[in-house]
Parts: C-alpha cells; sequence; structure tokens
C-alpha cells in the first residue's frame, strides 16, 4: 500500500462501524479478505453509542429506582431514596464505553484496518474518505455500505436543546419535572417509560388510534395500563404542531379530536421514526438504484445494482433493527467470499423495552390469515405461572400461532417480563420447523418463565395442564 496522493488499494471496504458493519468487517476478515472499516463516528455505531445499548442502560436504572421506592404489597417499604443522575450518566457511558472498546479490540484482533473519516463515492472502485485536515482516496474490488440511519426532524419541530432526539434524550445531565414525547413507537414508549420510572411527568402524543403500532392491541394494552399507573398520560390521534422555546423550557402545541391544545414541559422528545444515512455518500451519481425515500435495493445476497457493491441494514428494505444489520453483514461479507449465503430468515424477532415488554418473532395471528394459512392461536397468561407469581409480574401472555394442519410454530407474541429473552426459543422454534408438539415434549426447568412456552404448546395441541380448557 502507498499513502499520500497515491490511492490505498484494498479487497474489501465497509463503510459505516455499527452493529451491521462491524460484524461484516470480521466475518469478511475471517474469509480471508484484506478489509478496512471506514466511520466518520465512533466505532459501534448509533446501537451501542446512543441507540440500543444506552438507552437500555437507562430503562433498567430507572427500573432499579423504581423498585427502590418499595414494594408494599410484597411488605417491603422503603424512604428517602435519592437518584444522583450524573451517577446513572457516568455508569450508562461506563457501559457503552466497554462494549464500544470491545469493538475495536475485536476488528484489531482480526487484523481489519480502522479509518475515521466520511466516504464519498467517486466510482464503483474508488472511493475519498475525508476527516477535517486530511483526505484519501481507497480503490477496492468490493465494497459493504453500512451507514445506519438518523432521526427524522419534524421542519416544526427543529431539534435543540430543548427539542430532543433519542440521542438528546439518553444524554440529558438532569431528570425533567415535565417532558413530552411526540410519537408513540417503541423509541418514543422506551424512553418515555425510563424518564416515568424516574419520576418525569410524561406525556405521549400520538398521531395512529393507538400507540406501538407495530404490535397486537391486546398487547399494547398491557403497556397502556402499566403507564398509566406511573402517571403517563398517552394521547392518540394528536397533531403535533408547533413548540414554543423558552430559556427553561417548552410549550407544545397539538390538535387532538378537533380541539387546538396546548402542554407546557422542561423538555420535548421527538420519535417519528428513522430515515436512511443514503444522502451524503454521492450514490446517486454512482446509479446504485434507491427508492423514492433513499432505501438501496438489493438481492438475496445483499447485492446492489452494482455488482461490487453490497448494502445492509438501515439503509435497505425491512425492519431497522441491529440484529437484521449484523445478519445481513454476515450474508455480504460470505457472498463476497464466493459462498452461497443469501438471505433466508423466516422470522425476526421484534422487541420493545417497554413495561412489560413486548416481543414478536414470525407471523401475528392476522398476518398468517392475510398471507393465507389456516391457523390456530393458543394463549397462556403469566398469571398462571409460578415464576411470574413470584416476581410479583403477573400482567402479560404468551400466544402461540401454529399452522392447523400439522400444528407447524409459524409465529409468537410475547406480553410480559422478560420477553426479550424467551422470544429467542421462539424464533429457534421456527427457524428449526418445529411443531407445537416438539416445544410441549421439551422439559423446561421449573419454575421459570421459560415454562409458558411449553404450557402455551400444550394449549396448541389442545392438552393444557395449568389452565382449564
Amino acid at each position: 500500500m502507498v499513502v499520500g496522493d497515491f490511492p490505498i488499494e484494498l479487497d474489501t471496504l465497509v463503510v459505516g462501524a455499527g452493529p451491521g458493519g462491524y460484524v461484516a468487517a470480521i466475518r469478511a476478515a475471517q474469509s480471508g479478505q484484506n478489509v478496512t472499516i471506514v466511520d466518520k463516528g465512533n466505532l459501534g455505531g448509533v446501537c451501542l453509542n446512543v441507540g440500543c445499548v444506552p438507552s437500555k442502560a437507562l430503562i433498567q436504572a430507572g427500573h432499579r429506582y423504581e423498585h427502590a421506592q418499595g414494594a408494599e404489597d410484597m411488605g417491603i417499604k422503603s424512604e428517602n431514596t435519592t437518584v444522583d443522575f450524573s451517577k446513572v450518566q457516568e455508569w450508562k457511558g461506563g457501559v457503552v464505553n466497554k462494549l464500544t472498546g470491545g469493538v475495536e479490540g475485536l476488528l484489531k484482533g482480526n487484523k481489519v484496518d480502522i479509518v475515521k473519516g466520511e466516504v464519498y463515492f467517486v466510482d464503483k472502485n474508488t472511493v475519498r474518505v475525508m476527516d477535517e485536515k486530511n483526505s484519501q482516496t481507497y480503490t477496492f474490488n468490493n465494497c459493504i455500505i453500512a451507514t445506519g440511519s438518523r432521526p427524522i426532524e419534524i421542519p416544526s419541530f427543529k431539534f435543540s436543546d430543548r427539542v430532543l432526539d433519542s440521542t438528546g434524550a439518553l444524554n440529558l445531565d438532569e431528570i425533567p419535572e415535565k417532558m413530552v414525547v411526540i410519537g408513540g413507537g417503541y423509541i418514543g414508549t422506551e424512553l418515555g417509560t425510563a424518564y416515568a420510572n424516574f419520576g418525569t411527568k410524561v406525556t405521549i402524543l400520538e398521531g395512529t388510534k393507538d400507540i406501538l403500532g407495530g404490535f397486537e392491541k391486546q398487547m399494547s394494552s398491557i403497556v397502556k395500563k402499566r403507564l398509566k399507573k406511573k402517571g403517563v398520560d398517552v394521547v392518540t390521534e394528536a397533531m403535533a404542531q408547533g413548540v414554543e422555546e423558552t430559556e427553561n423550557g417548552v410549550t407544545v402545541k397539538y390538535e387532538a379530536k378537533g380541539e387546538e391544545k396546548s402542554i407546557d414541559a422542561d423538555y420535548v422528545l421527538v420519535t417519528v421514526g428513522r430515515r436512511p444515512n443514503t444522502d451524503e455518500l454521492g450514490l446517486e451519481d454512482l446509479g446504485i438504484k434507491m427508492t423514492d425515500k433513499g432505501i438501496i435495493e438489493i438481492d438475496k445476497q445483499c447485492r446492489t445494482s452494482i455488482d461490487n457493491i453490497y448494502a445492509i441494514g438501515d439503509i435497505v428494505e425491512g425492519p431497522p433493527l441491529a440484529h437484521k444489520a449484523s445478519y445481513e453483514g454476515k450474508i455480504a461479507a460470505e457472498a463476497i467470499s464466493g459462498e452461497k449465503s443469501e438471505i433466508d430468515y423466516l422470522g425476526i424477532p421484534a422487541v420493545v423495552f417497554s413495561d412489560p415488554e413486548l416481543a414478536s418473532v414470525g407471523y401475528t395471528e392476522q398476518e398468517a390469515k392475510d398471507a393465507g394459512y389456516d391457523v390456530k392461536a393458543s394463549k397462556f397468561p403469566f398469571a398462571a405461572n409460578g415464576r411470574a407469581l413470584s416476581l410479583n409480574e403477573s400482567d402479560g401472555f404468551l400466544k402461540l400461532v401454529t399452522r392447523k394442519e400439522d400444528g407447524l410454530v409459524i409465529g409468537a407474541q410475547i406480553a410480559g417480563a422478560n420477553a426479550s429473552d424467551m422470544i429467542a426459543e421462539l424464533g429457534l422454534a421456527i427457524e428449526s420447523g418445529m411443531t407445537a408438539e416438539d416445544l410441549a415434549l421439551t422439559i423446561h426447568a421449573h419454575p421459570t418463565l421459560g415454562e409458558i412456552t411449553m404450557e402455551a404448546a400444550e394449549v396448541a395441541i389442545d392438552q393444557p395442564i395449568h389452565i382449564v380448557k
């Protein structure tokens, strides 16, 4: 390699070091490729730095504080519990640093070169990488684009010190007295719940008929019940119109049921979706096929319309989930190495770290019917599980969606404690072609929440033990 006015030649260039990009780089290096990864931000991307990981850390801290208030129905009383929020943020930062440092170690351990800078495509085999001081040309045989997404900014709610995106909400140096959340999707619900657990008066404004629109109503209704207990106001079919900012707060104006209303708060958090980061790379000039929303079109090996350039994660079709990006990153890296790998999943798990947690994989009951399947939906309540009762977490259920003709598991939904962990077994069942009988005959440890899966499977085969048919 020659550095300077001459281009640096690479086998594979990975653009973006989030959970899709860094996984792709490692898998490509393991396959014998000479790999360089470039990112203008920190290793780990949005997920590790200002998304999935720090939000879950803040959510966990909020749960700890909530639990520290005591549980009188269990005979536990507590007084004078306090929060040092600067310490909470310090701890959260430590979690992030451990993981991002781990990513750097993994990349270096797999002999991946790490470059910091912004990428602009010159042609199908060349990019310019620019930082604040320098610009360097790289040529490559193959490239994997994994640039992720960013929050959508509403024109009437320009991001500022008081109008926050998810990153701003995660990095507050104080616990707000009042917060308005615009958007009742998974990000708004998660962060709204976290601050409500710290004692913030939270109001969620959602434009559609219900929050958590990607989940069944019987699941979101359990979350709404808990939100109400926390003092959270959920206003649906509410259209945010504008915001007035002062040095100490905001006034949010919105319309609901034909009436114009306003609400005062310390901050307003805007969580109305994300847009792909494909608009500043030079891809239009390159001729890569994209939708009008900036989504890159790919084939089953994550290959774009230009055969040596691949794309993965939030910038391609499908849910903007870190684990989907990681999966696609492996596919792209293996395809470049000549392997027959291709996208072939039967279900991508989706999880909301709400209270209680929601998780889904495969078909919902309605989706299965819409797809032409004759299905059976079998539910088992958390309230009939010994471990759930001992955790004082009896709200919720697990529902299996099985094909009537043979009992094949094609979907599952969970609303309840630890749903995020429990969904893994159902994902494995779907990918492995298991039936409800297979799950029912698998011995599950007692007393555990995992038994709920076995119990729902017994309902599916009409042999329930712990509920009456």
